[in-house]
């Protein structure tokens, strides 16, 4: 007989509403994340206290570590706890780096992760990739998807309005990705994954002409609907390939160049931004949407240019250049142009001078 059907790995819960985090201990007490209630809640900088005290009463064994969030050795420190401490389960709560260092240490345990997310800043909350600093930079790590999910919309509003606009950058850098897949697979032969390209697509055409602002409730929810989805979008595809393309290259090359100039959903956007730039000048496509994704970063508030950032246009285009390094044997519009310095330079000049106006 056929196979009629495929198997996907997607998190058991997800909850996005006001109030959810109350809701936690009893996720928790589910016997298929833990057993016997032995949990460990993993927590950063912000809220993550606050949030661990609501769950406390309703296991019966929890023990709160302070993650050193967004580092190798945090996340490995954390590993060998969790290992010694013979837990069923971690909670990681906290922004993207807590919950990306949290993803890490329970594929290093091998026990189930429950994301705890605080804020939006991009799709890390619900994705089997962890973005990590290490000696060498910044670089990405394949992990155990989180087997659920909570996201607090009271606890989001609570977040810096930065790091909650952030997200949308990166939602809607699939855009660009997806594109970057197709590209490889007409030019190189690549395998698409088309249920994870739909997925990731999805996820980006649900945000790019809403209305609505961070302020809403309602946005606030297709956003971090929106992050879940491209997460998902990963896992099917068993990598980070419908959501990181050549935007991601470009963003990843900025963050080891010129470090702490803006979070990872900020430069994604301008990425993808950029990426539709050269679509649309070098390909003569992706005019429109190059159009879309700059008046949706617009409306939000989000960066569009180098010099929102504060980069030079020589600076960026240097992050250009060495953006292909990021990712060695991924195929997208970068590599696929291979623009020398002088073209990328001129390219970036364009892109400023046609739409920064």
């Amino acid at each position: 007989m056929p196979l009629l059907t495929r198997m996907l790995t997607a998190p058991l819960s997800i909850d996005v509403r006001r109030g959810a985090v109350a809701a936690l201990g009893d996720l928790l007490a589910d016997r298929r994340i833990a057993t016997e209630g032995r949990v460990a809640i993993a927590v950063g900088p912000g809220q993550g206290d606050q949030i661990a005290d609501h769950v406390r009463g309703s296991l019966t064994e929890c023990e709160v570590f302070q993650v050193d969030a967004g580092t190798v050795e945090g996340a490995v420190s954390l590993g060998s706890k969790l290992r010694a401490g013979s837990y069923e389960a971690v909670v990681g709560i906290g922004g993207g780096r807590t919950i990306d260092a949290t993803k890490y240490a329970a594929t290093l345990s091998g026990i189930p992760m429950v994301s705890v997310a605080t804020n939006l800043s991009h799709d890390g909350i619900c994705s089997p990739v962890a973005s990590l600093s290490h000696d060498g930079g910044k670089g990405s790590f394949g992990v155990v998807m989180p087997l659920a999910m909570v996201v607090d919309l009271d606890y989001v509003r609570a977040a810096p309005d930065r790091l909650v606009r952030a997200g949308i950058g990166d939602v809607v850098s699939n855009f660009s990705a997806v594109e970057d897949w197709l590209l490889a697979a007409d030019e190189c032969g690549e395998r698409v994954d088309r249920l994870a390209l739909t997925v990731a697509r999805t996820a980006a055409e649900s945000l790019l002409h809403q209305p609505e602002s961070i302020e809403s409730d309602r946005f606030l929810t297709v956003l971090a609907e929106a992050l879940v989805l491209s997460g998902m979008a990963m896992s099917f595809a068993g990598d980070s390939r419908p959501a990181s393309g050549g935007d991601h290259e470009i963003l990843h090359a900025i963050d080891q160049l010129y470090p702490g100039t803006a979070n990872h959903g900020e430069l994604a956007g301008i990425g993808a931004a950029f990426c539709y730039h050269l679509r649309a000048t070098r390909l003569g496509a992706g005019e429109e949407r190059l159009a879309e994704i700059l008046a949706c970063l617009d409306r939000h508030g989000l960066p569009r240019f180098p010099g929102d950032v504060g980069l030079t246009v020589e600076q960026f285009a240097e992050a250009v250049q060495y953006a292909p390094r990021t990712r060695p044997g991924r195929y997208t519009i970068l590599e696929h142009l291979a623009l020398d310095q002088g073209a990328t330079l001129k390219a970036v000049e364009e892109y400023v001078q046609a739409h920064g106006g």
